[in-house]
């Protein structure tokens, strides 16, 4: 009787913490476009105000690429009521932290505050959007910032210049082909006047998406918005067009050489579809079959079994556009980068001819049902998935239901997306080395 119980109350429990990882929300949209999605969570007193706008890398001049970090960093500069050098003071002395990132796709803004300092925090992001100043003062702090920031990060940084030269190489027309942070030849050939057209036509209501998460009262949340957004003008429109990339139909082959670096790496790179697509999600699965931790298939048979890698990785590298999926390996001590590429390529040929495991098909789907409750179990990445899901899937409500659709892929289907997108005739191949000493 007493495992009767035992099993109910297990039973029990587990309904609840499924039930409990359901992400409620509710979405609307002020006059001037600005979508909001509020998620309320009275847990904990902490509350996340965070504006995610539809700009990134891919919406640059291609003389003047750079510009969406740039503002990254610039719009922390100041505002008509928050004076130059005073926001992250204002931020840290009530008890907040706050950030920002940028990507090719998307930047994303966010505060978290103790949940009494809900409106001081819309105020801070209506301020950034309505009243920034962008100056010449301004421009050129943050001009020094991002050099720094370039020299720490990819100039000076081991392995630094991968994404660049990865990029470059697999995308010839479209955007991508340049990295987030840019050229700083470009920044500093820029006038005052185009930070200003830039921040003009991206910066604006109907190209963001607001989303306040955490311990909040709505009705108290909503008026609060409306008296903070909804007088905001809203921005002209945006016309996007995707720019198609020709098939690759031949293995390209490049080599860059790091001044930074000891020990050579190999990448093999295929350009994949949207991050949106079913297939990609196929991708992510298969790059966990391969390299998610020491029982993957590549992990075990290079560094473990033939130690011929000192390291090695599978991932899909997902954008809105376009994706690209890379296999990478460092050598382990006389081992050559063409002998891990055709240990790699075994590896993807299996997946390509074969069903993996009942076995290992479970241990996926297990990883992606960790994956998932991990990414909704705190306010703050609750509400930078909302802010993503909404802006660039186009379906907030994935957030709950992603997990449907990884658990949906079937067996077959990892075979034949590994079939479709996988193949040697397809690829980029970077020799990434040490930079040879002048003789």
């Amino acid at each position: 009787m007493k495992k009767i119980y035992f099993f109910s109350f297990l039973g029990l429990l587990l309904c609840a913490t499924v039930f409990a990882q359901k992400v409620a929300f509710e979405e609307y949209d002020l006059s001037n476009g600005m979508h909001v999605i509020l998620h309320k969570d009275n847990t904990a007193p902490v509350v996340i105000t965070s504006v995610m706008y539809h700009v990134g890398a891919k919406d640059e001049n291609p003389e003047r690429t750079g510009f969406a970090h740039f503002f990254e960093h610039l719009l922390f500069e100041g505002t008509e009521n928050i004076e130059r050098g005073e926001w992250f003071k204002i931020v840290s002395s009530n008890g907040g932290t706050n950030n920002a990132n940028t990507t090719q796709d998307r930047t994303y803004y966010y505060e978290v505050f103790p949940s009494n300092n809900l409106e001081l925090g819309l105020w801070m992001e209506s301020e950034r959007l309505l009243h920034p100043i962008i100056n010449q003062i301004g421009v050129d702090t943050q001009n020094e910032v991002v050099k720094e920031e370039k020299r720490l990060r990819v100039d000076n940084s081991p392995y630094g210049q991968w994404t660049g030269e990865v990029f470059k190489n697999l995308f010839k027309e479209h955007p991508y082909r340049w990295t987030t942070i840019g050229s700083l030849d470009h920044l500093d050939a820029a006038k005052l006047e185009e930070f200003q057209a830039f921040n003009k036509k991206y910066y604006s209501p109907n190209n963001a998406v607001l989303v306040v998460a955490g311990d909040f009262e709505t009705s108290n949340a909503k008026k609060l918005i409306e008296d903070y957004f909804g007088d905001i003008p809203k921005g002209e429109e945006i016309v996007r067009s995707t720019i198609a990339e020709n098939p690759i139909t031949e293995e390209i082959k490049t080599t860059y050489e790091d001044p930074n670096i000891q020990i050579p790496a190999v990448f093999t790179v295929y350009r994949t579809p949207s991050m949106t697509t079913r297939d990609a999600r196929v991708l992510d699965m298969i790059s966990t079959v391969l390299s998610d931790g020491k029982s993957s298939r590549l992990y075990k048979k290079l560094v473990d079994e033939k130690k011929k890698a000192l390291q090695i990785a599978a991932f899909n590298y997902s954008l809105e556009d376009y994706g690209a999926y890379i296999v990478l390996a460092l050598p382990l001590g006389e081992n050559t980068l063409d002998d891990l590429v055709n240990e790699m390529d075994e590896e993807i040929v299996k997946i390509q001819t074969e069903l993996i495991s009942e076995k290992e098909f479970q241990k996926l789907r297990n990883k992606f049902e960790n994956q998932f409750v991990n990414s909704n179990s705190s306010v703050e990445g609750i509400a930078d998935s909302l802010a993503s899901f909404y802006l660039l899937y186009d379906d907030v409500n994935l957030i709950n239901t992603q997990l449907d659709i990884y658990n949906s892929i079937t067996r077959e289907e990892i075979r034949e997306i590994a079939k479709k997108y996988l193949n040697t005739n397809q690829r980029l191949v970077l020799d990434y080395l040490p930079k040879k000493d002048k003789e």
